[in-house]
């Protein structure tokens, strides 16, 4: 299996400068189409990957008064400054060295989770896609410990929403569906009748249509799900459609490890379960079946009543 690199955890003291730096990772081709730093823009509840790593580092007590951002980083520089103005923003030249005292470094690829069984906070890089599913359970089951449903959002009175949510503004589930946390459905979300969502993470405007199943999947948001669907073990990057009755299976009839391609290589992700991965602006017509650990490229079109079997590399 291919190994993940986990950062060691924070410690206790205050740092000033936070140190963002490139890092080699087969995600950011996938969930959407900025030119620069697109995996920093991964939502994560909500927010982008960058914002959310520096809310979560002041929400510590980490006084972060500086931030040196990786060269050619405009666009991410901006986001940065709108939300955080009193947060200078530095861009680091290939020729400059950093002082490691005094700062957090952090790869661009990496978030700040909580372990599930810990009490302590650590930096974790997301660098194959299968991580942002871990990094998923473990953002859900660190943050969303309550049921929080805004008041700007609808729920009907037959659904049943069991464990702990986080429902926001311009929401709305409808009839007869049922929702099991932890789960975070952002701004704007519709889910359709009769539809049972669990332990996932859906970005903003996200539709799904009636009588779907949707389980431990991400959504980056802007997607729209037909109905009859399910959807599990997935991750779907930004502005997908997918028609009636697409399946994306998760185990192999074998029960063996699933593998996953890279660079023209069959590499182990070391799960039983995996169900596709889906590159931003994808149409996947009515009745595909997709098999397990499959990855369809951004802006493809796959014609109805596929079985989707090609491993297509998932390479940089």
């Amino acid at each position: 299996m291919l190994q993940n690199e986990t950062a060691c955890n924070l410690d206790a003291d205050n740092k000033k400068t936070l140190i963002v730096e490139s890092a080699v990772n087969w995600l950011d081709d996938i969930i959407y189409s900025k030119d620069d730093s697109r995996i920093s823009l991964l939502k994560i509840m909500g927010k982008p990957l960058i914002l959310y790593n520096i809310a979560k580092l002041l929400y510590l007590k980490y006084n972060i008064s500086n931030i040196i951002l990786p060269e050619n980083s405009l666009h991410l520089a901006n986001l940065i400054q709108d939300e955080f103005p009193f947060i200078q923003i530095d861009e680091q030249k290939k020729q400059d060295k950093l002082a490691a005292s005094d700062s957090v470094r952090m790869p661009i690829n990496s978030v700040v989770t909580k372990p599930k069984g810990t009490d302590q906070y650590a930096i974790q890089k997301m660098v194959y896609p299968w991580d942002i599913l871990k990094v998923m359970h473990d953002v859900l089951n660190a943050d969303v410990t309550s049921t929080a449903i805004s008041k700007n959002a609808s729920v009907a009175e037959t659904s049943v929403i069991k464990g702990p949510c986080v429902i926001e503004d311009g929401v709305s589930v409808d009839d007869f569906t049922k929702i099991i946390g932890p789960i975070y459905l952002g701004k704007n979300t519709k889910i359709g009748t009769g539809t049972l969502a669990r332990h996932s993470m859906m970005g903003d405007d996200t539709v799904i249509g009636f009588n779907c199943e949707i389980a431990r999947s991400f959504f980056m948001g802007n997607s729209r799900i037909a109905h009859l669907d399910v959807i599990l073990d997935s991750i779907l990057g930004q502005d997908c459609w997918l028609g009636g009755y697409v399946g994306t299976t998760n185990v192999l009839l074998n029960k063996e490890t699933i593998r996953y391609k890279l660079d023209g290589l069959l590499v182990s992700t070391g799960l039983d379960q995996l169900g596709s991965i889906i590159g931003h602006h994808s149409s996947v017509g009515a009745g595909t079946i997709i098999l397990p650990g499959r990855f369809i490229p951004p802006h493809s079109t796959i014609q109805a009543g596929t079985v989707y079997s090609k491993p297509e590399s998932g390479g940089k």
